[in-house]
């Protein structure tokens, strides 16, 4: 395989990670896919540290965006970023309303829940809170709280 075009290299929570990106241009006309102007393959190599047990993971995607747009080390923040997505928005609203166990599912109630837990998750990380979960108790305790936050 030819070397990737961009690598970055972090170490935290016991864990070394590897991310590697690989970018072209040259399947665009191969893949029957609108407004695509980037393949790539993104290569994610895990140690953790405890055990010495290694994990791979390899990812292909497809981008709109121009190599000018978003070069291979952009397209790695980018995928990167994703991840801080789930875990800051999608995590949050899994364990903390128990989303994946919900009932609502005709019409358009299950995206209005949706847009409504990630005002309120958006809400609490804007006033500076941290614990969802706690934010959520403090306001079930005092409900005129919650109201003054929204003004009414």
């Amino acid at each position: 395989m030819f070397p990737p075009q961009h690598q970055t290299t972090d170490k935290g929570h016991g864990r070394l990670e590897i991310r590697q990106i690989w970018t072209s241009t040259e399947l665009n006309d191969y893949v029957e896919f609108p407004y695509v102007r980037q393949v790539l393959c993104v290569r994610r190599k895990v140690t953790h540290l405890k055990s010495q047990k290694k994990t791979e993971e390899i990812v292909y995607g497809l981008t709109s965006l121009s190599p000018q747009k978003a070069n291979a080390q952009r397209l790695l923040q980018l995928n990167r970023g994703q991840w801080e997505i789930e875990n800051c928005l999608h995590y949050v609203r899994d364990v903390t309303f128990d989303e994946d166990r919900s009932q609502i599912r005709t019409r358009q109630a299950p995206w209005v829940m949706a847009s409504l837990k990630n005002f309120v998750i958006s809400l609490f990380r804007w006033l500076g809170k941290k614990n969802i979960a706690q934010a959520l108790r403090q306001m079930a305790a005092t409900p005129r709280l919650a109201l003054q936050l929204l003004r009414l």
